[in-house]
């Protein structure tokens, strides 16, 4: 680990607050080099397949296949991020995403949005039940389309935070990322991709951390049986609730996402 016990107590009481933390240069960059390399590939043929969920004008989620570089324990059981997903979404947690969301040259801002709808209506917001901890695959600057977000409305009523950031009472922050860099956030937060006015792809990883009991059919990873048998006793934990396929074969062709189209198409709230 890199940081402390009470550094992942910082942490979690700053992501209580804020609704996400940073880790600066925590993923090792020849790791996300040959994410990067694996991920170009991939993307060309879901795009001339158009076989990506398209989550606005040029702006494209891809379900990774759980195979080769992208079924790295060292990635997803990264003990640091770990800690802090435990401490702010409850011990035991479940693995239950694996993608990307990348906009390309003539992408757009997206409406300001939640990832996922309260757990009861009409009461006040739970503690934190689904995080998403994003890596980018290259620098995020402010031309290549950073993410920006809102701090605090993970704990708010829906309708009081967008009524609050529409009155202005509520800015959105722009995150700038180095490749390395992982942020953990709540996906409730009032959030918005933004255009990317490169010509290069700029493509964010999302892994996805739920509590033990929740889950949401459409969004999963499909994981070869003979890959899920060479992970580790944590990772296998993690990946309990996601189903298993025949082999990373299936994976290696772009996985069942690639072939069926993409299932998580319904993301704001």
């Amino acid at each position: 680990m890199r940081y402390s016990s009470e550094e992942h107590d910082a942490y979690s009481r700053d992501f209580e607050r804020d609704g996400l933390v940073l880790l600066k240069q925590h993923f090792p960059k020849d790791t996300l080099l040959a994410w990067r390399q694996a991920f170009d590939t991939l993307l060309a043929e879901r795009l001339a397949d158009n076989a990506t969920a398209v989550r606005g004008a040029n702006r494209h989620y891809i379900t990774l296949p759980f195979a080769g570089v992208f079924a790295n324990e060292l990635v997803f059981c990264d003990p640091d991020v770990l800690a802090i997903v435990e401490r702010v979404a409850g011990e035991d947690p479940v693995m239950c995403q694996l993608a990307t969301d990348t906009p390309l040259r003539g992408s757009t801002y997206q409406d300001v949005h939640r990832d996922t709808p309260a757990l009861f209506d009409g009461l006040p917001e739970t503690p934190s039940f689904q995080l998403a901890v994003n890596f980018p695959l290259c620098d995020v600057t402010a031309e290549n389309g950073p993410f920006e977000t809102t701090l605090g409305t993970h704990r708010m009523n829906s309708e009081d935070a967008m009524q609050a950031y529409l009155g202005g009472q509520i800015p959105l922050h722009a995150i700038p990322m180095e490749l390395g860099d992982v942020m953990i956030r709540d996906v409730r937060a009032l959030h918005r991709g933004t255009p990317n006015r490169t010509d290069a792809p700029r493509p964010m990883v999302v892994i996805g951390y739920s509590r033990s009991w929740y889950f949401r059919p459409e969004v999963h990873i499909d994981v070869p049986r003979d890959v899920y048998q060479q992970l580790g006793p944590r990772a296998q934990r993690l990946l309990r609730s996601m189903p298993q396929i025949a082999s990373d074969g299936e994976a290696g062709r772009g996985s069942t996402a690639g072939q069926r189209g993409e299932s998580y198409t319904k993301f704001a709230y």
